[in-house]
Order: structure tokens, then sequence, then C-alpha cells
């Protein structure tokens, strides 16, 4: 935080192309998903789908487009502020819109049964299993912050439009999978109890917290931007990290049932265990 001009990047995927297929892709994929639930309502008209599943997701991609589209995204790329509430968005609230809507489910029920085997076995291996842990996905969502802000790191993400992107990717990708970790209706090989995942849910609590305190003091923070901005960015990041990941607790809370881990984890050996998933 030494009061340094943040780098302008005109040509780093905020103009009128980039936007253009910003929304392309993001149509693309809340298409891919409405196709997907209408398939699985036909394939059983009984069991359906719910409509709060479908509006979780599409809220999911409406998020993202708010992050990555006019006025925020090109604003991420010039001012500390609007990049940190683009993280929030893209790293905090869109992954728990996104997994809230149980898009692992979704695809087992759409899949043949050999196809089903595979993304079963796939969830089975050790990478997932690895993966899908609690303190890996703490480590890789969480623990990356020190790295971000109190090294060159975000600096030089900024200075190239490929490493703005990259961190685009690390945010959502790390996000989903702690929301995934923690709160997933999404049945997961080897999940830890509701109290262990409290356990990590309020160890990321406090790493916010102490980093955007250590932000807003100036305590070794490398972040080439004005000292106000960096300040109000670590307000946002404190109180909306602390709304965010209320709401990830609330949905631990509310998706959690003790005898639906049991049926969930019985369901592993089989093609199509999301299909019986409640709904």
């Amino acid at each position: 935080m030494d009061g340094k001009e943040p780098m302008h990047h005109p040509g780093s995927g905020s103009g009128p192309l980039g936007a253009a297929l910003t929304v392309l892709l993001l149509l693309a994929v809340a298409g891919a998903y409405l196709l997907a639930v209408r398939r699985a309502r036909r394939r059983n008209p009984a069991q359906g789908w719910s409509g709060r599943r479908t509006a979780s997701f599409l809220t999911g991609t409406a998020l993202l487009a708010v992050a990555l589209l006019p006025p925020l995204g090109p604003a991420a790329h010039t001012d500390f502020r609007a990049h940190m509430a683009q993280h929030l968005l893209i790293g905090m609230y869109a992954p728990l819109a996104l997994v809230l809507a149980a898009p692992v489910t979704l695809l087992l029920r759409t899949l043949p049964p050999r196809g089903g085997r595979r993304v079963t076995a796939v969830l089975r291996s050790l990478p997932a299993r690895v993966l899908a842990d609690p303190a890996v996905a703490l480590l890789l969502s969480t623990g990356t912050l020190g790295l971000l802000y109190f090294t060159p790191l975000y600096n030089t993400a900024m200075d190239h439009p490929a490493g703005h992107w990259l961190l685009h990717v690390h945010f959502l990708a790390s996000g989903c999978l702690f929301a995934y970790a923690i709160a997933g209706p999404d049945p997961a090989p080897a999940r830890p109890g509701v109290r262990t995942r409290l356990v990590y849910l309020g160890i990321a609590i406090a790493v916010h917290a102490l980093v955007a305190q250590a932000m807003y003091g100036g305590f070794f923070v490398d972040i080439h931007a004005p000292v106000g901005e960096v300040q109000q960015g670590a307000e946002i990041m404190y109180y909306g990290g602390d709304l965010a990941e209320l709401l990830l607790a609330g949905a631990l809370v509310a998706t959690w049932r003790p005898e639906r881990r049991t049926r969930a984890a019985g369901r592993l050996g089989h093609p199509e265990f999301g299909a019986a998933t409640p709904r």
C-alpha cells in the first residue's frame, strides 16, 4: 500500500468484445443447466427438479455477470474497491448460489448409467476426495489471500490481462470448492460431520477478518493503490465476507439432515447416487 496509481488495462477483456464473449459464455452455461433440468424432468416426471435449485443457479450466473460486465468489471482493473467487490461476488456469493443448485446431482439424473458410473468413479477417486476435504478447500480459497495481497502477486496480476482472468478462475473454482465442501447438497465421499465443517468455516471467517484488518492498517500489504482505496476495499472485504460466510453457515444448517448424510454415503456405489437426493 504505497499510494501508487493502479495500472489501466483497456485490452484486458473489459471492452465490447470481451463483454460480448462473457455474456455468451454465461448464457451458454445457464442454457446448459436449463436443458439438463428439462431432460431430468422428462426422464422422471414424478421426481422432477426443484425450482429453487434452478433459481439458485440462475442467480449464480447473474452474480457472475454483475462482477464481470460493466460497470464493475472494467472498474475492477483500476479501482481496488471495485476489485474487492468483484472478488467477493466471484469468489463467495456466486459459488454459493451455484453449489446450492446441486449441479452434480442434476448431471447424474440426466446421464445414462454408464456415464453415471464414470462420474461416480471420479467422485470416489483419491484426487476428488482430497479436493473435497474442507481443509484443502479452505487452504485454496482463504489461505491464498495472504499470498495475493501481502506479496507482489496482486500487482503482477493487475499488470497483465491474463493474470487478472487467472485470478477470476481461481476465485470461482476455489470458492465453489469451499462451498461444496462445507454445505454442498451434492453427496461427497468422506465429507466430515457438521461440527467439523463449522470449525473450518469459523477459521475462514477469522482469516478473512485478520486479512481485512491488516489491509486496513497497512500492515505488510503490497497493493499499488491509494491508501483510501485500500482501506475502503478492506471494509468491503470485512463486512461483505462476513455476510457471505453467514449465508454459507445458514446453507449448511438448512441443507443438513442426519439421515441424509447416511443415505448419501450409501449411494456412492450406485451410478446415480444423486438421483434420490431430496429436492
